[in-house]
């Protein structure tokens, strides 16, 4: 089965990652440019999974003190200026 790139923009990244890679055709630079998406894609966490350790690590820290004064810590850490 053929791939048609019907694109002038496409074509033109296709030629500019042929010549980058050294790839003999523009159509093994697609194919080796779309493994290395393909494999960068399952590399990569989802979001959730990202979302989902940093609600763990906050949770570790501890639950919120209601009673903390975030102004008189942020005057004392300026010291009075």
């Amino acid at each position: 089965m053929s791939l048609y790139i019907r694109d002038d923009e496409v074509d033109a990244l296709a030629k500019q990652v042929q010549q980058a890679i050294a790839a003999p055709t523009k159509t093994e630079a697609v194919r080796i440019a779309l493994q290395h998406e393909l494999e960068n894609a399952r590399k990569s966490i989802p979001l959730w999974e990202r979302i989902k350790a940093i609600q763990e690590a906050a949770r570790q820290i501890g639950p919120d003190d209601p009673n903390f004064d975030m102004k008189a810590f942020t005057d004392e850490g300026w010291d009075g200026l």
